[in-house]
């Protein structure tokens, strides 16, 4: 059993990880018994930290919100994680959270011990950022977002879709994903019943949010992986694919296509694109020798790019 204060240290840091706990979740990552449990809540309150009773029949806990935020535990990795991440915040694509990112961490340097700070300062130091044009999206947004996320309540927005159309959308939130410089929802679409995805940027949230949900298993393991496939089939609707007489090695570094091996010798390149005509061009430059696999349009494509060449 661990000692009296490292488990109330653990037990609070578990509390400020989710939303709610059961008596019973808690003795087990605990290594205790309910009933000690109860004691250490006990302890918790008795030192100010708010701590509520959550109602059902196993019955639970979750740190409520009080007069004054409750010191935040944590380790080495977690601390220069956060004074890293302050410090991108203030010239980020959150906006608003600039000046609050620069108090924040100005409170967080004054109790970070000097080996941590200057690791923070090496790195800082020695990393290059390139500013990105593009939208912003508001961190208030991001926070309800995320908020919703760890809750497990259903939001409700209005969106502008890609093509300026609107919309009214309900959706079981799943998480947030940073691509590039935008920020990204992945949830589970109630009316479409179907997982999607929506630009931040895009969202107007509507209050109170909608009832809590049962967690549904995510579209993939790796729900960064899947939005980026999914944004590249959305961003680029049309698919060509060749059989190439050349080593997938010949084609390293000449293209943004797929390249799968076939043997030795030859390859599959998959390219997308919205026009065919250029994907064409593309392949034509490669200077190598390749087969249409599909679609069967693009080979009149390319014989016309022939011809015109060779006037």
């Amino acid at each position: 059993m661990l000692p009296a204060s490292t488990r109330l240290l653990r037990l609070l840091s578990l509390l400020q990880s989710r939303r709610d706990w059961s008596s019973a979740d808690l003795a087990e990552r605990l290594g205790v018994a309910p009933r000690t449990v109860r004691r250490d809540v006990e302890r918790l309150r008795g030192l100010g930290y708010p701590v509520q009773s959550t109602p059902g029949v196993a019955g639970g806990y979750r740190l409520g919100a009080g007069a004054r935020l409750p010191p935040l535990l944590l380790d080495d990795e977690e601390a220069v994680a956060v004074a890293v991440g302050l410090r991108t915040a203030a010239n980020g694509t959150v906006t608003g959270i600039e000046e609050t990112s620069l108090r924040a961490l100005a409170k967080l340097e004054q109790v970070l011990p000097a080996r941590l700070r200057d690791r923070v300062n090496t790195l800082q130091t020695h990393t290059v950022r390139i500013n990105r044009d593009g939208p912003t999206v508001d961190a208030e947004v991001l926070t309800h977002i995320a908020a919703a996320c760890r809750d497990r309540e259903q939001l409700r927005f209005d969106y502008t879709g890609h093509r300026g159309e609107p919309a009214t959308r309900r959706a079981e939130p799943h998480s947030l994903v940073s691509k590039g410089n935008r920020w990204y929802l992945v949830g589970w679409d109630a009316d479409r019943r179907d997982w999607r995805t929506y630009r931040a940027d895009r969202i107007r949230l509507r209050t109170p949010n909608g009832p809590r949900f049962a967690p549904r298993e995510p579209p993939a393991p790796d729900v960064a992986a899947w939005l980026d496939n999914r944004l590249i089939h959305e961003m680029w609707p049309m698919r060509a694919r060749f059989l190439v007489h050349a080593p997938a090695e010949r084609l390293a570094g000449q293209t943004s296509g797929t390249v799968e091996p076939v043997g030795d010798d030859r390859c599959v390149l998959t390219l997308r694109g919205d026009d065919l005509h250029l994907m064409a061009v593309v392949v034509a430059f490669l200077d190598v020798d390749f087969e249409v696999l599909d679609p069967p349009e693009l080979k009149e494509r390319l014989r016309a790019l022939g011809r015109r060449l060779l006037l």
